[in-house]
């Protein structure tokens, strides 16, 4: 088990919480749920609804359609963010390339947060952006 202090360095790393200040990633690794997962299963299916979002701590993902892979996300990555922000149907299947272990935060206590500190709004637009630019070309 991760103490609070590790969980804010792992924070700290990923990019929508680059800029949050130590003391608020502290209030953000209280709301984290650990999850392990064994390669090849199933994070969660395209079309499931969702309201969570995950950061990959250790370990990797693919992205995926059906059989055809979208992305390979690892270490320090997120996904799901749009379940947080707008409860619709997933979008793509996550599933494990090898062990891995994330972090689940919850819509609630994402929206808990960004109602009261920009930068986690802000670095959730960015990553948003990025991607939507990543997708274009």
């Amino acid at each position: 088990m991760l103490l609070t202090i590790e969980k804010v360095m792992i924070l700290k790393s990923v990019s929508i919480f680059a800029t949050t200040p130590e003391e608020l990633l502290a209030q953000i690794a209280l709301s984290l749920e650990n999850v392990f997962l064994k390669s090849n299963e199933i994070v969660f299916k395209k079309g499931d609804l969702g309201t969570s979002m995950y950061i990959i701590v250790d370990g990797k993902v693919k992205v995926h359609n059906g059989d055809i892979e979208l992305a390979t996300l690892g270490e320090r990555n997120i996904f799901g963010e749009l379940a947080t922000l707008d409860p619709e149907p997933r979008m793509a299947s996550i599933t494990t390339i090898e062990d891995t272990h994330l972090f689940k935060l919850e819509q609630d206590a994402l929206y808990d947060l960004m109602s009261e500190h920009n930068d986690i709004s802000k670095g959730i637009f960015h990553v948003l952006c990025d991607r939507l630019r990543k997708f274009k070309s």
